[in-house]
Parts: structure tokens; sequence; C-alpha cells
């Protein structure tokens, strides 16, 4: 059997059975074979039969990693990454005194990048896209969460979540579609807010028989939809068999959460005005709260998400770049990770466990965000010796080399 070792490095395997904050094996070595973690370890206690590599170079490698850290390939669980145009002019009118719901009723917002989704052709669509995912991969994300709900019509609903499926193929990383319909109301549906969300269920249901949707989201809010109208949505969404996850709570406290935890949601995400009802809801169907500081940040939002609750609760925590054209136009996860810590004041260790362990259960996936035998061998290797330095330094990017399925596919010197 065919296998690869890295030695001479340090593991943050982020596995919470392990006492060490962030998992941490010094001297340590990671043996991979056929895309999954077959043994990692002290690097003193690798059995011999992986130490002694000379018996058959030919089908045997090992990398010495220099000291070099070793974590979990990033996972970018909330993301609106294909979509046309930038809004670049709202931005300025939000620097200027207008509000993100006043321009979103003024016809801006949401609804300005659908103008240009529909109007792009498929491959402009991938193609500006492409830009923002090369971005992503160039920090270590192996998996991508990317959402629909710039188009909210059948055929550029099913342009999106197409594109999605095509960057996943054309790129080394794996990517997770989630339909997002009921995003908002768009123009044709004016004043029809209940007709719109018929047509969302009879786009899941074309979208889903095509193979295009692997999770369903909504956005609960006082300027997207009510929990009933959100209900309705889930509710086939649990006729399919799929699973759910909510944007809620991030402008006022509409009760989303405990809707979405009614139909035990992999996530709630932003949660800036989460209810203590919110967080026992979540707590007792194990949602997983996503954490949005780029758009916290970019928005200039005061009122923070309850940590310290969700943190009593158990409530597992991740974050994310919320990659999109209007509230978060990042796409740099090792941002997310300072801003989480310096906005939101999150610990390092609880920064990186969110955009790997807690990111993977985000999306409903036990294969990864920790290192361990037999879960999938993706992981980044940084030119760095603690994971603290993940979060510290601002504009700093120290990717030494990404491994997606025990192969490697990127390197510092590649370009984006």
């Amino acid at each position: 059997m065919s296998f690869t070792v890295w030695k001479n490095c340090t593991l943050a395997t982020m596995d919470s059975n392990l006492s060490q904050a962030y998992g941490l094996i010094a001297d340590a070595a990671i043996v991979a074979s056929n895309g999954t973690i077959v043994w990692l370890g002290a690097q003193q206690d690798m059995p011999q039969q992986w130490g002694d590599l000379n018996k058959d170079a030919a089908i045997n490698a090992a990398i010495d990693c220099a000291g070099r850290l070793i974590t979990p390939g990033f996972i970018d669980c909330h993301t609106h990454l294909v979509y046309a145009g930038d809004r670049a002019a709202e931005f300025e009118a939000r620097l200027n005194g207008a509000s993100y719901e006043e321009i979103s009723r003024a016809g801006g917002g949401i609804n300005s990048t659908v103008r240009a989704t529909r109007e792009a052709t498929p491959e402009t669509l991938k193609a500006q896209s492409a830009v923002r995912l090369k971005a992503l991969l160039s920090e270590g994300v192996t998996t991508v969460e990317i959402k629909s709900g710039y188009g909210l019509a059948l055929e550029h609903e099913q342009k999106t979540l197409v594109a999605a499926r095509e960057l996943g193929r054309e790129f080394p990383v794996d990517v997770m579609t989630t339909f997002l319909g009921a995003h908002a109301i768009p123009p044709e549906y004016g004043g029809r807010a209940d007709d719109y969300v018929t047509a969302v269920i009879d786009m899941l249901i074309e979208l889903n028989r095509n193979g295009l949707v692997d999770s369903v989201d909504a956005f609960c809010e006082r300027i997207g939809f009510t929990s009933a109208q959100v209900r309705r949505v889930f509710e086939n969404a649990k006729a399919l068999g799929l699973p759910v996850k909510l944007h809620a709570e991030q402008l006022s406290d509409s009760a989303g959460t405990e809707l979405a935890c009614e139909f035990n949601a992999l996530s709630c995400d932003h949660l800036e005005w989460l209810s203590d009802a919110g967080i026992s809801a979540m707590q007792k169907s194990g949602t997983v709260a996503v954490l949005l500081p780029a758009a916290f940040y970019y928005l200039r939002e005061t009122k923070l998400p309850p940590i310290e609750a969700l943190r009593l609760a158990k409530v597992p925590i991740a974050i994310s770049t919320d990659c999109n054209p209007g509230s978060s136009p990042c796409t740099s996860v090792l941002l997310v990770l300072n801003m989480a810590s310096t906005l939101f004041r999150l610990t390092p260790e609880e920064a990186v466990v969110g955009v790997t362990r807690n990111a993977a259960m985000a999306l409903g996936l036990n294969d990864r965000g920790v290192l361990a035998i037999g879960k999938k061998a993706d992981f980044a290797i940084w030119n760095l010796q603690q994971p603290a330095q993940l979060v510290y330094a601002l504009g700093a990017n120290p990717l030494h080399s990404v491994v997606k399925n025990g192969v490697l596919v990127r390197q510092a010197s590649d370009h984006v």
C-alpha cells in the first residue's frame, strides 16, 4: 500500500480528545494513504513500517516539514461566493450615513446583486467567482460552503449552483452547496412574499432533483422572511431529506433560531441578537453557532453576539468569512481569525477550532476538521511554530503548502 509521511512537524490536531490545547503534538509525524490519515503522533513513536522508508522508495515518500506547524485544512462554512458585480457604491452610501436596511428598502442591497447575477453569463459568473475562491485556497481552505440566493428565479439559482459545483471540480477543494432561494423577495414578486415562497419551494424541488443541493438556508429577518414563511421552506426541505441552516438574529430577534432548531438545523448564523431562548434551543438540538465577524466589522455593528452565554451553554462556535458583495466582501480566513478574537473576544484556540472542527460540524461533515486516524488527509502546513500565530498577525499569510486528500496541491509560491 502506498503511503506518505510528513515528519519533523508540530501537529495542531484540534482533537478534543487530547489534553493539550489545540490538540497539540510536538515533534510529530503524520501518515496518509489513499487520502486518509492512517497514523499520527510523536515521531519517536512512529511504527517501524512507516519509519524505514528506504525499503521501498518507489511507493513511499517522506517529507521533512522542518519544524513547521500543521493544522487541519480550513473550512469556510458560510459564503455567498458565487455572484456577479460589486456594491462599492452602497459601501460609500453607508459611510455617508445610510443604514443597511435603508439601502435594501430603496432597491439596493441583495437585489442589486441579483440584477448583476441574472445578467451575467455562466462563464462570466464562474470566472468572477473563481478569483474569490483562489484567494480562499491561498490561505489553507480545503472545504467551502457556497450558497445560492442571488438568482431568485429557477434559471439563475441553477446557474449559481452549477457554477459552484463546477468550481469544486476544477479546484482542489470540496464545495458544499446550499440553496438560499429565500434570501430576498425579487422585484417581480413585490408585495407577494407568500407567492414567492411558493416559487422557492418549487425551485427547491427541481434543483434537488438535479443534484445541486446539499442543504437549505433562509434569511429570517424583518427585511427578509417571516418565521411562518421560513417554516414552509424548511418543511419541504425536511420532506426531501435535506438539512437546514438559517441566517438568524442578525438585525433583530426574530425567534428564527428557535424555529431552525425545531428542524435540528446544522447551524444558525450571525446571531448578534440571539436570545436566551435561542441559546437553549441550540443547546438542545446540537446546532452550531456560526459567527461572522467580518460582516459585523463591515457594517459597523455594535451589538455583539452573546459569546459568553454560548460558551456556558457549550454551544459549538464556528466562524466564517461570510464572503458576499454587500456586507462582507472578505476572502481572508486569516483576517477573520483575528477579527473573531479582537472583536468577539474568542480565544485564539476558539478561533482556530471555529474554522476547523466546529466548521465541519456546521456543514454536517464528520470526516474532517480534525487530524485523527480515519479522517480525510486534508491539512495546511504553515511557516509557524505555534497555532496562536495564525490569529496574531494582521495581513500576513504564513502558508507553506496544502495537502488535499493526501496529495500536495498548493505551495506558497503558487499564484492566486
